[in-house]
């Protein structure tokens, strides 16, 4: 009677035994594949925590220097700093400079926003796509244009041309408050400076809205034109649905950049330091970073502690302004593609 041997055990398998090549290669594979994801965890996470650590920092450094005009008396900081020669009080500085700032803000983006959605729109539904490629570099080296340039183009090229445009608004629409009083010869006034900013902050606007716009999914569109809808009516069911709250994130981009503008709004507006909505007079209005660059230079340390305290009041509302946006594309990101 014959009997079956089982072939001898190899590699692992065999009690002291060498292990295989490959087995070995295997596992000390995994163990850089870990250590690698690692090394990535942390590398990310680092990153992230800078973030907030820079964020931080700022807040400190500003709260820090600002702090001796903040706890100041009213009467003794306005006798000691002749910045506030016409006010009464910090507050009594700060708030026409807020007011001026969001008001130049809010009118260029009204002006950028539908003109960025309309561009975007072309370049990626309608524009032939070699046209939309080269639509698309214009658009974007805009973007690359310094402040200071814009604010040259506005003085000296912008100015002039639309002067007799803001005569026509104050002659025939004068009853409402933004085209009342006298209109400026000069026409270097806040609405002036609105049209800079909206060209300013367009790319970015425009940018951002055409990519939200092209991850569209195909099977969206495809069945909104199979029932029948226009384009247009494709566009307007499928298209700005899904990409309302891309659209959103890239207005706010574009408001954070248009708050913070210093060289283009310096070099256009002629200032004042007024609660006013007459976009079309000079002496009216003035941006926060405009005043702390036209007043750093001749400033002394208290002085500069006051434009620090200003530049914490615009750090305040753009951290308001980007909370407000994620709060709404949040809420909105369920009906868009944003989930």
């Amino acid at each position: 009677m014959s009997t079956t041997q089982s072939p001898p055990a190899t590699g692992s398998a065999a009690a002291g035994g060498p292990e295989p090549t490959g087995t070995r290669r295997r596992r000390a594979s995994r163990a850089t594949d870990r250590g690698a994801s690692r090394a990535f965890r942390w590398l990310a996470t680092g990153a992230g925590a800078l973030i907030l650590v820079t964020l931080v920092a700022v807040a400190v450094f500003l709260i820090v220097k600002a702090w001796p005009a903040m706890t100041m008396p009213s009467d003794e900081l306005v006798e000691k700093v002749g910045l506030l020669r016409n006010s009464t009080s910090l507050l009594d500085y700060v708030g026409p400079l807020i007011f001026g700032t969001v008001l130049a803000a809010a009118l260029a983006l009204i002006l950028a926003v539908p003109v960025a959605i309309g561009i975007a729109l072309f370049i990626s539904h309608y524009a032939p796509r070699r046209l939309a490629n080269v639509l698309g570099y214009v658009v974007d080296l805009l973007a690359a244009v310094p402040s200071v340039v814009y604010g040259l183009w506005g003085a000296l090229v912008l100015s002039p041309l639309v002067q007799p445009v803001w005569a026509w608004l104050n002659e025939n629409l004068g009853w409402f408050p933004l085209f009342a009083g006298k209109v400026s010869p000069t026409a270097r006034v806040l609405l002036t400076v609105a049209i800079v900013l909206a060209v300013m902050i367009l790319p970015i606007i425009t940018a951002v809205s055409r990519e939200v716009f092209l991850q569209t999914p195909r099977l969206h569109e495809e069945a909104a034109l199979a029932l029948g809808a226009t384009r247009w009516e494709m566009i307007r069911t499928a298209v700005l649905p899904f990409g309302r709250s891309g659209v959103i994130s890239a207005a706010m981009l574009g408001l954070g950049r248009a708050l913070g503008e210093t060289m283009a709004v310096l070099m256009i507006l002629s200032p004042g330091f007024l609660y006013s909505f007459r976009v079309l007079e000079a002496g009216q209005q003035q941006s926060i970073a405009a005043n702390i660059a036209a007043q750093f230079p001749e400033a002394d340390p208290l002085g500069v502690s006051t434009l620090i305290a200003t530049g914490l009041a615009l750090f305040v509302i753009t951290l308001v302004v980007n909370m407000a946006a994620r709060a709404i594309v949040a809420r909105r990101k369920d009906f868009s593609g944003a989930n």
